[in-house]
């Protein structure tokens, strides 16, 4: 286990041990991920007054209602950022509309949300933040490349399947 690095050494096992390597790569670039958006979106909304301080799950909120630029229901947001926790997410949602990112319209039973102008500015101002820090850097690695990234991506979709089918049969046990 010496070579290995891990978050939690009493949880190696002899049968899985890189399971360890990789939960401890997934903690750490979660929060390097959430770091990101967070200050990213800071950054992107700083020549906006009375934008309120976002949380990642607002930032993903946001990114997520932008998304193909249709109007959604808060069950698509949960759906598409796999949060069970509705209420994560409507908190999210009133802190987006209050800040005036966000637009809500009723439509029958269901509330609606659609970016705003000023929360399409601020998402095109992320983006080329986004370019200028991220897209230069990887570029830079040399050894990542569009294939590579569209590898990591899938197997990272993978793990979500196989952590999120493990968090139901966890209730079951």
């Amino acid at each position: 286990m010496a070579d290995r690095i891990v978050s939690s050494a009493h949880l190696v096992s002899d049968n899985a041990a890189e399971l360890s390597e990789v939960e401890y790569g997934l903690i750490v670039a979660s929060n390097a991920f959430g770091l990101w958006a967070v200050r990213g979106t800071a950054a992107a909304a700083a020549d906006f007054p009375g934008i309120a301080d976002l949380g990642v799950i607002d930032v993903m909120c946001l990114h997520s209602v932008n998304h193909r630029e249709r109007a959604k229901k808060l069950a698509d947001i949960c759906f598409k950022l796999n949060i069970e926790d509705t209420h994560i997410v409507n908190y999210a949602l009133k802190k987006l509309v209050k800040a005036g990112l966000v637009t809500s319209q009723k439509q029958g039973k269901e509330v609606f949300y659609e970016t705003s102008d000023t929360g399409k500015a601020v998402i095109q101002r992320y983006r080329d933040i986004r370019e200028a820090c991220l897209v230069d850097a990887f570029s830079a690695l040399g050894e990542v490349d569009a294939d590579s990234l569209g590898e990591l991506a899938r197997q990272l979709r993978a793990l979500s399947g196989l952590y999120g089918q493990a968090a139901r049969s966890a209730t079951n046990l």
